[in-house]
């Protein structure tokens, strides 16, 4: 009986069946060459066994191409497109084209992507896992079936595969210090769900840095919901709407960001005299609004290069579990110190 952890080939079929590969495909195929019986027979192991034929390795006189599948929360946004664009450099280096796929944040288009790219016969698969996301059989499979995977930004299955983060706790931990070293005192943090291990990395480090200065927590400060412009918006409004309301944000990604910046033009308060603000946002759309935004910037292309590097070594063969962190940036502009001037970026290190 075939190993079911791995794929089932066109030769696992004919072995276990006891006829040769030619038959099992053409069997497959419905071909009237081969008797209806003996369709039924193969075409039910193949169910039973759960074979996907590759649509790359039709010919044998071709060599069938080398893909990587992706699969991003949203493709449309700057980080995960920056990501992408990291992956498919590396990868053209190593002669490998890429798939990529926009699970939209949602769980179920997540799994479905999964399942296309064991049916393509991809040689691996780097993910950022969706925020609706909280099993992951769809990725235990691919352990199961051997077909490597590392996990880029967010992660889940630290023990199992490889992965390439930020260092979102020491650059939140940063953020925090460089708000209260200039003046704010009511620091509020708004995220995404609590179970992304991106969002607990980034809310630590803010709390680490209101522990380290002994200011009192105020969980009332801390507003973690979905990744949404209007659920974001509606949570800077609520904080910004209270009669002890904070004096500054720090937020969680560029969606969450830019929600807030909103929200303290439009309830007309001033950045960053009545309200500091920082967020995880790339560097380009921080600088381009009025007043300039203060950012931790990702070295997103890096880490998507970086998740191709490790992709590639599980694919060639070293199956040990890596994890590198790529540090982030945090730049200082008009949003966020209330009392000192302006000063240049400075790097965020592990």
């Amino acid at each position: 009986m075939p190993d079911r952890k791995r794929r089932i080939s066109l030769k696992d079929l004919a072995q276990e069946l006891g006829v040769s590969i030619a038959t099992v495909s053409r069997a497959l195929r419905s071909s009237p060459e081969i008797g209806l019986e003996m369709q039924l027979r193969v075409k039910e192991l193949a169910a039973r066994l759960n074979y996907r034929p590759n649509p790359f390795a039709r010919s044998l006189r071709r060599e069938a191409p080398r893909i990587i599948g992706v699969v991003m929360p949203n493709l449309v946004s700057h980080y995960y497109s920056a990501v992408l664009d990291g992956i498919e450099d590396e990868a053209a280096k190593a002669g490998y084209s890429v798939i990529s796929a926009n699970s939209h944040e949602d769980f179920a288009a997540e799994a479905r992507v999964v399942d296309n790219f064991i049916g393509l016969h991809v040689e691996g698969i780097v993910a950022c896992v969706a925020q609706s996301t909280t099993e992951y059989a769809h990725f235990e499979e691919l352990a199961d079936m051997g077909i490597p995977l590392v996990f880029c930004g967010r992660t889940c299955l630290a023990d199992r595969f490889s992965s390439v983060t930020a260092n979102g706790d020491e650059a939140a931990r940063q953020a925090t210090q460089h708000l209260i070293d200039t003046g704010s005192r009511r620091i509020a943090f708004i995220g995404g769900p609590n179970h992304l291990d991106m969002v607990c990395r980034r809310k630590h480090g803010y709390l680490e840095a209101l522990r380290d200065n002994r200011m009192p927590i105020d969980r009332s400060l801390v507003a973690c919901d979905r990744i949404d412009y209007a659920v974001a918006k509606q949570s800077a409004e609520r904080l910004l709407s209270r009669p002890d309301r904070p004096d500054a944000i720090l937020a969680f990604n560029d969606t969450i960001t830019f929600a807030a910046f909103a929200a303290i033009k439009e309830m007309g308060l001033s950045m960053p005299a009545d309200v500091a603000l920082i967020g995880f946002t790339d560097d380009a759309h921080a600088a381009y609004v009025t007043p300039r935004l203060s950012a931790i910037v990702d070295q997103s292309h890096l880490m998507g290069a970086t998740a191709c590097r490790l992709l590639l070594r599980n694919i060639g063969g070293d199956r040990a579990v890596l994890r590198e962190v790529v540090p982030q940036r945090l730049v200082i502009r008009d949003t966020s110190a209330k009392r000192m001037p302006h000063a240049a970026g400075v790097s965020v290190r592990p």
